[in-house]
């Protein structure tokens, strides 16, 4: 197993019982104390974050809407993204027939063992540390969504008059299945914001995302 110093540094928490840790990297192929139990309360404890967040941000939204940006938010894609930037998959403990199937970059795999995660986050240092953890790997839980950043920062600056941003990739790193990319979102010639993700794509959404945050933010 990889070091868990490092995904400790990543996920923003740092264990007292590190067995529960542990078992949560560890997928049901394994046998034994395997995270599928964890996973079941993660999948929960998300929800409850989730909903806190967007009740809070979205005091005019409905029910029906705040259950449509829910779901969007704690999709498998979503969650298996969040679980690819922290490189969850190098630390999973499975059978050697699920490892050469793909196992460690199994959409549903990482899904389930990030939820595990946080469940283990959950019930070794309480709600507070599994919130910072859904804040720090999932996001603002703002109305944009991931897929149309790009699309709702280029509307900003045209409602300003002013031009159409560009992107450039500007850092790459880790294995080839496992790449990680660094985009910067480029206005009027200046770099804006800076993102990552695990393709070129979604770390520009998420540079654009980081820059109309920060526009809006400084009322620029």
């Amino acid at each position: 197993m990889a070091d868990l110093t490092v995904l400790q540094q990543s996920i923003g928490y740092f264990f007292r019982n590190r067995s529960l840790l542990r078992q949560a990297l560890t997928h049901p192929s394994m046998g034994g104390n395997h995270n599928q139990r964890l996973e079941f309360l993660g999948d929960a404890v998300l929800e409850l974050c989730i909903s806190e967040k967007i009740f809070a941000m979205h005091p005019e939204m409905q029910e029906g809407a705040m259950t449509q940006l829910r779901q969007k938010l704690v999709r498998e894609e979503k969650l298996a993204q969040a679980a690819q930037t922290i490189r969850l998959g190098e630390y999973l403990l499975m059978d050697k027939s699920c490892m050469h199937n793909g196992g460690r970059q199994n959409p549903s795999v990482l899904c389930d063992a990030f939820e595990a995660v946080l469940a283990a986050v959950y019930l070794d240092g309480g709600m507070d540390d599994a919130r910072a953890m859904v804040e720090k790997l999932i996001g603002d839980c703002s109305e944009t969504g991931e897929n149309d950043a790009k699309s709702a920062l280029q509307e900003y600056l045209q409602g300003m008059g002013r031009p159409m941003p560009a992107y450039q990739t500007v850092g790459e790193e880790g294995p080839p299945h496992n790449r990680i990319f660094t985009a910067a979102v480029m206005v009027e010639g200046r770099e804006a914001a800076r993102g990552t993700g695990t393709s070129k794509k979604r770390a520009e959404q998420e540079a654009a995302r980081t820059a109309l945050a920060m526009m809006k933010g400084s009322g620029e």
